[in-house]
C-alpha cells in the first residue's frame, strides 16, 4: 500500500513550499526521488502516476509545487524564475534528507520539460544527487523561442517585454498573459493543440490558472540549461527524448546528449512533447524506473 501525505517545507524568504510525499510499503530507510513539473505547471499536471509508479517500486517520492503555483506559497502568483525554482528544489532535497524514511545517501531527481532543464543544472551543481532523469528537457530557451515565435511577431513580443519592465519600474504589478490559447488574438506561451489539450485537462478546482507573468516568458527565452550538461558527470544522467518534440526540440535534446559525459543513457520515446505523460507513459516511466533502480537501489 502506498501512502500519500501532504507535506510542507521552508524555502528562502520564508516561503512555504508544499507537496505530496509518497511512502512505499515496508521498513525503511528507502532510496528517494524528488520530482517537479515544468513551465507554469503544477503537480496535478499528470505527475502523480509517475510518483506512484516509483513509490510502488520501493522509493520514497517527493513531488512539490514550485513557489507561486498550486499549493505552494509565494508572490506574485504564476511567476517563473528558473533560478529561483532551482534554489527551491535544493531545499526539497534537504527536506528529503531530513526524513527518517529516506536513505539520505541515495536520492535521485526527476524533472520534465522546463524542470527537465532544472534537472540538468541541479545534476551538475548538487552532488548529493546520485542519479538524474531529464524527461523532454528544455535545452535552449533561445532556440525554442526562435522556432516558436514567427519572425514578424518578435518585435511585438519584445515590445510587450519592454512595456512590462517599464510598468514594474512605475511600481505596477507584473503583467500577465495566458499559458495556452488557440486564439491568435490572445497572447499566450503555447498555441499548439497538444499543449492546449494537456494544460487544460481537468484538475481539482482552484489548483491552477491559465496565466503566467509576461516576464516569465522573457526569463524562459534567456534560460540555457544545456550549457551545464557536460558537468553532470560523474552523476548518472538519463535523458528521455520524444522523437517529434516541437516544444523543447528533439534535435536540441539529441545534440545535448552528445555533449554529456558518461555515465549517461538516452531513451527515445515515440510521439511529441506531451506523449510521455499520456500515450507513452508506460515507456517513459519504465525508463526512469530502470535508471533509478540501477543507480539508487
Amino acid at each position: 500500500m502506498i501512502q500519500r501525505e501532504d507535506v510542507a517545507f521552508q524555502a528562502d524568504g520564508g516561503v512555504t513550499l508544499r507537496g505530496w510525499l509518497f511512502l512505499p510499503d515496508g521498513p525503511g530507510p528507502h532510496p528517494a526521488i524528488t520530482m517537479a513539473h515544468g513551465y507554469a505547471g503544477v503537480r496535478d499536471h499528470g505527475l502523480e502516476p509517475f510518483a506512484r509508479a516509483f513509490a510502488e517500486a520501493g522509493f520514497v517520492v517527493l513531488l512539490h509545487d514550485h513557489r507561486g503555483f498550486g499549493a505552494s506559497d509565494g508572490l506574485p502568483r504564476q511567476d517563473i524564475d528558473p533560478w529561483r525554482q532551482i534554489a527551491d528544489w535544493r531545499r526539497a532535497v534537504s527536506y528529503l534528507e531530513s526524513r527518517p524514511e529516506v536513505a539520505a545517501d541515495r536520492i535521485g531527481l526527476w524533472g520534465t520539460s522546463y524542470a527537465g532543464g532544472h534537472a540538468i543544472v541541479l545534476g551538475a551543481t548538487d552532488r548529493r544527487l546520485r542519479a538524474v532523469v531529464a524527461q523532454v528537457p528544455t535545452i535552449s530557451g533561445f532556440e525554442q523561442g526562435r522556432r516558436r515565435v514567427a519572425p514578424e511577431a518578435v518585435v511585438r513580443l519584445e515590445a510587450a517585454f519592454d512595456e512590462d519592465e517599464r510598468a514594474q519600474a512605475r511600481g505596477e504589478a507584473p503583467r500577465r498573459q495566458a499559458v495556452v490559447s488557440d486564439d491568435p488574438a490572445v497572447p499566450a506561451s503555447y498555441r499548439t493543440p497538444d499543449a492546449v489539450d494537456f494544460y487544460l485537462r481537468p484538475k481539482p478546482e482552484g489548483v491552477w490558472r491559465n496565466e503566467v507573468t509576461v516576464r516569465s516568458n522573457r526569463l524562459a527565452r534567456m534560460y540555457e540549461p544545456g550549457t551545464w550538461i557536460s558537468r553532470v558527470s560523474p552523476t548518472p544522467l538519463l535523458m528521455v527524448v520524444a522523437e517529434h518534440d516541437t516544444v523543447t526540440l528533439t534535435d536540441a535534446g539529441l545534440a545535448a546528449f552528445e555533449q554529456a559525459l558518461e555515465p549517461k543513457e538516452l531513451r527515445l520515446i515515440p510521439g511529441g512533447h506531451f506523449d510521455p505523460y499520456t500515450t507513452e507513459f508506460d515507456r517513459s516511466s519504465a525508463a526512469a524506473l530502470d535508471w533509478f533502480r540501477r543507480h539508487l537501489s
